[in-house]
């Protein structure tokens, strides 16, 4: 018989973790670098995860930590997706919006942009230096949402308050 033997963790150790984690997060951003979420059609996968890893590089001058969802959720449960996305985005000082000929066609970027204008966050618009779209979807152009350049994008985060 005896005690446990302690080879598992309880759902108290992993939240305290996961605790733990979003701590260190939002100290970081009080460090200078800002909480965004990124907002993306998914035919824009690649592009993105290039964008993410500039901001590893030392040299960048992108700094943020990237709160979006970064692995597919189940996507028949719409409700769910909605969801841990509003959480996502209130835990950021600002949503950053890939911005292609591929982005006026994703109902979720058009979403995730009326989601983070609900909660008050500001919305950056960014594009790849050499791929201007030539289709902004409809709800920047509604909102007025500011596009920059990549380059340009380190310093309209640093104009975040």
């Amino acid at each position: 018989m005896g005690g446990g033997g302690g080879g598992s963790r309880s759902i108290g150790d992993i939240q305290s973790l996961v605790d733990k984690a979003k701590q260190e997060l939002r100290d970081g951003e009080q460090a200078g670098k800002k909480n965004v979420f990124i907002s993306f059609a998914m035919e824009d996968e690649t592009s993105v995860n290039a964008l993410r890893a500039s901001t590893k590089n030392p040299k960048s001058p992108i700094e943020f930590n990237d709160w979006s969802v970064k692995e597919p959720i189940d996507s028949e449960r719409a409700a769910y997706i909605r969801q841990k996305i509003e959480d996502r985005i209130a835990h950021c000082a600002a949503t950053v919006v890939f911005i292609s000929d591929n982005t006026a066609g994703s109902p979720w970027v058009a979403w995730e942009i009326e989601e983070s204008i609900r909660q008050g966050k500001k919305v950056i618009g960014v594009y790849s230096k050499d791929s201007r779209p030539d289709n902004y979807p409809p709800v920047v152009k509604k909102h007025r949402i500011k596009c920059v350049a990549w380059a340009d994008l380190a310093e309209e985060i640093a104009k975040l308050e």
